[in-house]
């Protein structure tokens, strides 16, 4: 592949992140200069309709003026202050209205409080710290177990990826591993037993979780992490009743339930919280990436009061709360969130969701049949598609293959982005998507199946 001089400069100089290091400094990689509503523009002029919404996160596309004004505005007036025994008023306003609008249970205490971060990692690897913070301040210090989900994924800081179960995230960085566990991942398709409904697989899930719990003593295990819908690890959506059955075992043991909203808040699942999508009560909440719209880096950890007061009596009792990051609550990324959630209040972005995705679900289920093709499942603008070698015996492709990789790139050559996870392909385009673009996103995806399948063919003749 002949590499234009940005390219050679990009291999010269960066490194990418969860990139094939050695693959990418043969042949590079696009180097994305400019947005048009959902679509990105290469340096070479090519146009790629963006069906991940860049990093699941541009959830208003890529060029939102009303974003790039708020910034500006914020910019001259107060362009950077700390929240350090200090605060400033972008901080304040985008707190209480963050607390207005987070889900509500009437069964269950609500979140009053929030502290901001940088982006999602940071969100959820605070959430840890608090955890263990709230049991030694109420006389608890043996809980002090995480449990996350086999393919679930929560951040790449040291904590956070130790809880996520993604093993070639932990392969040779040495993850911590003495406080974080696993519960079984509850992906229906991949992994129901024959004849096992939906509810009876999400049983299985809930008594292995008990089971887990058990084992290691529910005096020692404080958490509880899970994704409405698991992101990283391929848009899997969860069976019925499987939440309803995993709070019942959380409730029993008093095991905190942090919900991570990073990917699914704000509208992703036709709802402003995936929370509300799927009747969940967290004790904690963290959200990023579509809070801003990905136009400036924020994250926020939403806690109930109870943890509060316990954070309170143990700044007391210490003389601080001794955590902090200097770019948390940044100002400007603080009035580019409000802005953004103004925008989704006033454009009725989650009822254009509600709208528009029963076509993108319908666009991506005319593929069930397709030769590469397992399942499709997705809910709201959230989706993956799973290629399976044969899809009624659920035999997968030989990983050597690299099918998900194979289909992603073919489709990027017909002018498409998306995510492969394995061999699932995942969509989550900006929640501006009109249904001629997922009109246009279903055709291209077609046609890079079919690509790779050709080849397949021609080969297998």
């Amino acid at each position: 592949m002949t590499l234009n001089s940005v390219q050679a400069r990009d291999i010269a100089y960066v490194v990418h992140q969860q990139t094939n290091l050695s693959d990418y400094a043969e042949s590079g990689g696009p180097v994305m200069v400019k947005g048009d509503g959902i679509y990105v523009i290469d340096d070479a002029g090519n146009r790629y309709l963006e069906a991940m919404a860049a990093m699941w996160c541009s959830s208003l596309g890529f060029s939102e003026k009303r974003l790039a004004e708020a910034a500006y505005k914020q910019m001259l007036e107060m362009p950077y202050y700390h929240m350090f025994n200090k605060s400033h008023l972008p901080g304040i306003d985008l707190a209480e209205k963050l607390i207005q609008i987070a889900p509500r249970s009437p069964s269950h205490e609500p979140l009053s409080k929030v502290l901001f971060q940088c982006s999602g990692s940071e969100a959820n690897d605070t959430a840890i710290k608090l955890i263990w913070y709230y049991f030694n301040a109420i006389g608890k210090p043996m809980k002090k177990k995480i449990i996350g989900r086999e393919r679930g994924y929560h951040g790449n800081t040291v904590a956070t990826v130790s809880l996520s179960g993604q093993p070639h995230m932990h392969a040779d960085f040495d993850p911590l591993s003495t406080v974080f566990r696993h519960t079984a991942n509850p992906h229906y398709y991949r992994y129901h037993r024959d004849g096992e409904t939906e509810q009876d697989f999400a049983a299985r899930m809930a008594e292995e979780l008990e089971a887990l719990i058990l084992a290691e003593g529910p005096d020692t295990v404080a958490a509880f992490f899970a994704e409405p819908v698991q992101g990283g690890g391929g848009a899997i959506t969860p069976p019925a009743t499987y939440f309803e059955r995993v709070q019942q075992v959380l409730r029993k043991y008093d095991i905190l339930f942090v919900v991570d909203e990073v990917i699914c808040g704000f509208g992703r699942t036709g709802n402003m919280w995936g929370s509300q999508t799927y009747d969940l009560q967290p004790d904690m909440l963290t959200c990023a990436k579509a809070l801003s719209a990905s136009y400036q880096p924020i994250s926020a950890l939403l806690i109930s009061q109870t943890i509060f007061d316990a954070m309170l009596a143990q700044s007391r009792k210490l003389g601080s709360f001794a955590h902090g990051f200097t770019y948390a609550g940044h100002p400007v990324a603080c009035a580019v969130a409000l802005e953004t959630l103004r925008i989704y209040e006033d454009d009725h972005i989650v009822d254009h969701v509600r709208t528009v995705a029963p076509g993108f679900l319908r666009g991506l289920e005319a593929f069930r049949e397709h030769q590469l093709v397992g399942d499709i499942r997705g809910v709201g603008l959230i989706a993956g598609v799973e290629l399976m070698a044969d899809r009624q015996r659920r035999v997968p492709f030989d990983p050597a293959l690299k099918m998900g990789q194979r289909v992603a790139d073919a489709c990027q050559q017909h002018g498409l982005i998306v995510r492969a996870i394995g061999d699932r392909i995942a969509f989550t385009p900006p929640l501006i998507i009109t249904e001629a673009e997922i009109d246009d996103m279903c055709g291209r995806f077609g046609r890079g199946l079919d690509a790779v399948a050709a080849s397949i063919n021609g080969s297998a003749g």
